[in-house]
């Protein structure tokens, strides 16, 4: 299979060489049309001024004044009234010309061969040093008749030109094609490097350095490909972080209800322990049932699937309904909760946006302080409503703020260890709400607090 740097070299060359044929044939229908007529007339001229120069002066020698005049570039060829043929300057290629033409030149008339040439693929008229390729005209001298037949001399006019010409076009298709081997080069080595780096990020090695320097096409590709393996290496962290996380909130309460249920079996544990055991077993049998809960409508989410079940409701009695059932919650930390919740209905679906507010408050309070505060609103603003959560809680700083949404991100664990969670809720709560083409915006100061701002189209 041939490599992209071959095949752009031999596309050039042959871009050049169908450019060549094709000046070849626009040159050649210009010569046909505008400098074929415009020789032709010229010629006529210079032959007819010839013919009248020889006629005025009988005294001169005409083969001396005619040979003299090939000397400034030009063929000729004399042909008197019985058909004899004297040439001058350089020989002519092809000799070849009608008796009738001659005659009919002797006659008077004057014989357009320039104008008169067959037509060719290529501008081959200009330079086709034949009889048939000239001016014919009468001339007179000393009381005969005579046909004189001129041409330029193009093999004298172009002597030292042509081999100029050649040199220069010579040289000028050499250096095109190095440098299009040279260009082709430094344009295909950045498109080399990205196939050695997409074979490197297929072997899970995202560690890859390209040429960004380059202020083009090339280079734009090389940003969006850093861009993609550095987010591809995101992603795969992520993956392995979210196995392990997994893998402990499942492994940690199975290994409690299975120690739990074990110290059941024992007859010498009082009711009150039995009790207390009990209450542990339910506890992490509950943990188990939000995480696959949370898991399985994740996995909806990312099939796409037609879970959306839209119609009307009154938002601001859904909150307060939350709000109540989070009371023990909030009393049990001593949160002091307001809220300002007017009735406003909007259309959506009521039990996925419930599992967006039971994210933001559970978080709201699982995150907040000892004796901390809790504000929740709900505003309308022309078409859309805003529902904010502002709390009191620990805050996050800039690198945790631009990771909240990731799916299966947690934050650093050295804050959060003794707070149970799965890295999944608020990626939920994004996903539920770019479903209902809404925004959410966070706001955070580290030990500060945090707040989260919802906003959704009324309809």
């Amino acid at each position: 299979m041939k490599t992209l740097y071959v095949k752009f070299i031999v596309i050039t060359i042959g871009m050049m060489f169908i450019s060549f044929l094709l000046a070849f044939v626009i040159s050649n229908t210009y010569y046909q049309q505008k400098l074929k007529p415009y020789n032709d007339n010229k010629n006529t001229k210079v032959a007819l001024d010839i013919a009248a120069f020889a006629e005025s002066h009988p005294t001169i020698s005409l083969t001396e004044y005619l040979d003299s005049i090939t000397k400034v570039g030009y063929q000729i060829c004399l042909v008197d009234t019985n058909g004899n043929r004297t040439f001058f300057g350089e020989p002519f290629r092809n000799k070849s010309l009608s008796i009738s033409t001659q005659q009919d030149v002797i006659n008077g008339h004057i014989f357009h061969g320039i104008l008169q040439f067959p037509q060719g693929k290529f501008v081959t008229g200009f330079f086709a040093n034949e009889l048939n390729n000239t001016i014919g005209v009468p001339l007179k001298y000393n009381g005969e008749t005579f046909a004189l037949f001129i041409r330029p001399d193009i093999k004298f006019l172009f002597n030292e030109m042509h081999i100029l010409f050649a040199w220069i076009l010579g040289i000028a298709i050499t250096l095109t094609i190095i440098m299009v081997v040279i260009n082709t080069k430094y344009l295909v080595k950045p498109i080399s490097n990205l196939t050695k780096a997409t074979k490197s990020l297929a072997n899970g090695n995202f560690n890859v350095e390209l040429d960004v320097t380059r202020h083009d096409e090339i280079g734009e590709l090389s940003h969006s490909f850093l861009r993609m393996a550095r987010k591809l290496e995101q992603m795969d962290d992520m993956r392995k972080e979210f196995i392990s996380n997994i893998s402990h909130d499942i492994q940690s309460p199975l290994s409690n209800i299975k120690g739990y249920s074990s110290l059941l079996e024992t007859d010498s544990i009082s009711k009150e322990e039995r009790s207390q055991y009990v209450s542990i077993i339910n506890s992490e049998i509950k943990r188990l049932s939000t995480l696959t809960k949370q898991l399985l409508l994740l996995a909806s989410l990312d099939r796409n699937e037609d879970i959306m079940k839209k119609k009307t409701f009154n938002l601001g009695l859904q909150l307060k309904k939350l709000v109540q059932n989070y009371q023990w919650a909030v009393s049990d930390k001593e949160i002091m909760l307001s809220y300002s919740l007017p009735d406003i209905e909007i259309i959506g679906d009521p039990s996925l946006l419930n599992t967006v507010w039971d994210n933001l408050l559970s978080n709201a309070i699982k995150y907040n302080k000892q004796n901390g505060s809790i504000e929740i609103s709900i505003d309308k603003k022309e078409e859309t409503v805003i529902v904010t959560f502002e709390d009191t809680g620990i805050g996050m700083n800039d690198p945790e703020l631009e990771r909240i949404f990731e799916r299966f991100y947690r934050a650093d664990k050295a804050r959060t260890r003794t707070i149970e969670g799965t890295g999944l809720g608020l990626s939920i709560v994004k996903t539920i709400i770019d479903l209902h083409s809404g925004r959410i915006n966070v706001r955070s100061n580290q030990n500060e607090g945090t707040t989260f701002i919802v906003e959704l189209p009324i309809r």
